[in-house]
């Protein structure tokens, strides 16, 4: 196998970092790692394999002269906007973790366990789309059960962690909880969310749409139906709540058949990369605290309805910086990387 020159652009982030040790994990076949960032990080070092490798500034044309093959980007909408057309122009593959290029019609938007066939169409921009966190995990779960029922609509609820805003979101959290044990809460200042995190939920994740839905909800509706090729229904209620990692979603799913709790947990259990932890008798349920570093999507609590013979509910879990960002980037790397070989 082939090694190949790879960047990451916000390597001093959250995701950034977590896509550095991603790949340090699984051993990807690494000529050359580029950590890349603005010119406030350059300068700077991420540690990769024992070294400190310096984080060089995100420009027009590093992606040229560092021969990169694989940019890997985590640097917000706004630098994939203009940054990934140039790494593309260069020769490399682009796997953007934004949300900018996720509905683009001639950029595919890729979970390898999903839909690893879209890859293929990543030569029309150069560019390959990493879905919404809360995306990622969702439709993990939906498809074993869509090939076995034919999945009719999709009811989500997601409780999402402070992480998924980014770092100055989880200090928000983290001061918050420190001046309420200071007796201090109510002077604690909340500028990540609208409202104070610390315990409390916040039913609102990015902005409202003119239907009622936030920007977070309708991510997730378009983003199954792309992924999926297939027209389901989708309505999402997107928390936010005082965790500082792990997504968690409920989910109510209709489908066109009947379905069986027992056949539907053995259909998840054989999945890729899904873990059943279902053991309700015992207290064993997936929860974040419990999925932290893991590169799994955990499901339980998995039961049918008591009224519809084809509706069936269940607790999805996964880490939102690995599962929802970092590990899948990486595989659809791996699954990239697999195609240049099999050429």
């Amino acid at each position: 196998m082939a090694n190949y020159n790879v960047a990451v652009v916000g390597a001093s982030g959250a995701v950034g970092e977590e896509i550095l040790r991603v790949l340090e994990e699984i051993d990807f076949p690494l000529n050359k790692l580029v950590p890349l960032a603005s010119s406030r990080s350059a300068g700077n070092t991420v540690e990769f394999k024992g070294k400190e490798i310096v984080i060089k500034e995100l420009t027009e044309t590093v992606f040229e002269e560092e021969e990169i093959d694989i940019a890997l980007f985590s640097a917000g909408g706004s630098i994939s906007e203009k940054f990934a057309p140039f790494a593309a122009k260069a020769g490399a593959v682009v796997i953007d973790n934004t949300s900018h290029y996720r509905m683009d019609k001639d950029v595919p938007l890729v979970v390898p366990e999903v839909n690893p066939q879209d890859i293929a169409q990543w030569q029309t921009k150069g560019i390959i789309a990493n879905p919404n966190c809360s995306t990622i995990q969702m439709v993990q779960a939906l498809k074993p059960l869509d090939e076995a029922y034919d999945l009719q609509r999709v009811d989500v609820s997601t409780y999402q962690a402070t992480s998924g805003a980014g770092k100055q979101a989880m200090e928000e959290l983290v001061t918050q909880m420190q001046a309420f044990f200071a007796f201090k809460l109510s002077d604690a200042e909340h500028k990540s969310f609208p409202h104070q995190i610390a315990l409390n939920v916040i039913p609102q994740i990015d902005v409202f749409q003119e239907n009622g839905y936030t920007k977070e909800e309708i991510k997730m509706v378009n983003e199954t139906k792309k992924i999926m090729h297939k027209d389901v229904e989708v309505s999402a209620t997107c928390v936010r709540v005082p965790v500082l990692r792990g997504h968690s979603e409920t989910l109510t799913l209709t489908f066109d058949s009947a379905v069986d709790a027992n056949e539907a947990r053995t259909l998840l259990a054989k999945a890729p990369n899904i873990v059943v932890i279902d053991n309700p008798q015992a207290s064993e349920y997936p929860m974040p605290a419990e999925c932290i570093d893991q590169n799994e999507t955990f499901v339980g609590r998995i039961r049918k309805d008591l009224y519809r013979d084809n509706v069936l509910h269940m607790f999805v879990v996964a880490d939102n910086l690995r599962v929802g960002a970092a590990t899948n980037a990486v595989r659809i790397a791996q699954k990239w990387v697999e195609m240049q070989e099999a050429k």
